[in-house]
């Protein structure tokens, strides 16, 4: 068999191939990591761009809320500063109509005095319940009195207060858990007016409460006075 031989100039010419394909191949490699790169590069420009455009429109919006916020704080300054100069002793008139029907201050005043007492016992009738005075005799004055307009009520001088309850048990009511014997004496200040043109309409609560046989005293235009009830404070 012949053996195949280089030349010197051959084995040049391949040395040189073979280093030029190296280096070829090298720089396709480097120049294709650097094309990578940049668009690595680019991306993350165009990222930190929409980041940074993100973040331009939120300082933007937050500027406008902290101006909005300045202005209605302002608004609602001069709204309650007007409330104030316009309606300040209405506002205080107000709650104080508030405490007396909850009955946490002293109340005094003219006003009315009704007393309910039982009627004497007749034997011609075998129902005792039909000269006695119930809780419901009770409600109906209290009920007119309020509808009156009255600015506190006292049951035998027990305050009433917005929660207030009424019931009876035998001869006696229980008033917010306090027990008061007949007769019951109950209590309004208010415009003398208004009540006792409320009790005193016809057909209304006094004459409800004569056809009931219930016997009925009425105290006109009294001086009243009522302590605060420690409960409804």
């Amino acid at each position: 068999m012949k053996r195949f031989a280089f030349t010197r100039k051959q084995f040049v010419v391949l040395v040189v191939c073979i280093t030029a394909g190296f280096i070829i191949g090298y720089s396709y490699n480097l120049t294709k990591e650097e094309r990578m790169m940049t668009i690595a590069n680019l991306q993350d420009y165009e990222r930190e761009d929409n980041y940074r455009e993100q973040l331009i429109d939120q300082q933007e919006r937050n500027k406008q809320l902290t101006t909005e916020l300045h202005e209605m704080t302002v608004a609602i300054r001069d709204y309650e500063k007007k409330m104030v100069d316009a309606d300040y002793e209405k506002l205080v008139a107000q709650a104080d109509d508030l405490r007396l029907l909850l009955g946490s201050i002293s109340a005094k005043g003219k006003g009315v005095r009704v007393t309910l007492a039982d009627a004497d016992y007749n034997p011609a009738n075998v129902n005792p319940n039909a000269y006695i005075v119930h809780e419901s005799h009770v409600f109906t004055v209290i009920n007119e009195l309020k509808i009156a307009g009255a600015e506190a009520i006292a049951v035998n001088g027990q305050r009433l207060r917005t929660n207030s309850y009424i019931r009876c048990t035998g001869p006696v009511i229980v008033v917010d858990g306090k027990q008061f014997p007949a007769p019951f004496t109950i209590e309004a200040i208010g415009s003398n007016d208004s009540i006792n043109a409320s009790l005193n309409l016809r057909g209304g609560v006094l004459d409800q409460l004569l056809h009931d046989n219930i016997v009925v005293t009425v105290e006109e235009n009294r001086m009243i006075e009522m302590v605060a009830n420690k409960q409804g404070m």
